[in-house]
């Protein structure tokens, strides 16, 4: 098992940056690689919504759903994803701070199969990808307008 974590703080206020993330089918706006994002439950963003999504790795593409297993408002958002070649479990937090948000993740990646061996390798790579990811949610999140408030 593989444990992936860092932080990073967004100029933006707490509930914005969590309510963005929630919706997975945000991802694609800032991460290249999630290709597609499908919300598979009707309703509101819960514990219990479920996406289905595509990112591309590696120039193929890796079907993936994803379970949110807790939604609280606006300080936590765990899931569940299960792909073929592993199953991550893991959270991410959202603090009000100086700056803006901070938000911390934690994932514990659990390979499958023939990719078992290959752990140390896709645990550094999932630790690049993961700044990566985030890293492309304080660009978008900070170049973009914040959203309007009703008048």
């Amino acid at each position: 098992m593989a444990r992936i974590q860092g932080s990073t703080v967004i100029a933006r206020p707490v509930e914005d940056v969590f309510d963005f993330v929630a919706d997975e089918r945000n991802e694609p706006k800032y991460n290249p690689h999630m290709v597609r994002v499908d919300k598979m439950t009707p309703g509101a963003i819960a514990n219990g919504t479920c996406w289905s999504a595509t990112v591309e790795s590696r120039g193929r593409p890796v079907n993936m759903d994803i379970e949110v297993t807790d939604y609280t408002r606006a300080s936590r958002l765990a899931s569940t994803t299960r792909m073929s070649t592993a199953e991550i479990h893991g959270a991410v937090t959202f603090e009000p701070g100086p700056g803006g948000t901070r938000m911390r993740w934690s994932w514990e990646l659990q390979p499958k199969g023939v990719f078992r061996l290959l752990g140390p390798v896709i645990a550094r790579i999932g630790r690049q990808q993961e700044a990566e990811i985030w890293a492309g949610l304080k660009r978008y999140m900070e170049g973009t307008a914040p959203p309007a408030t009703g008048s």
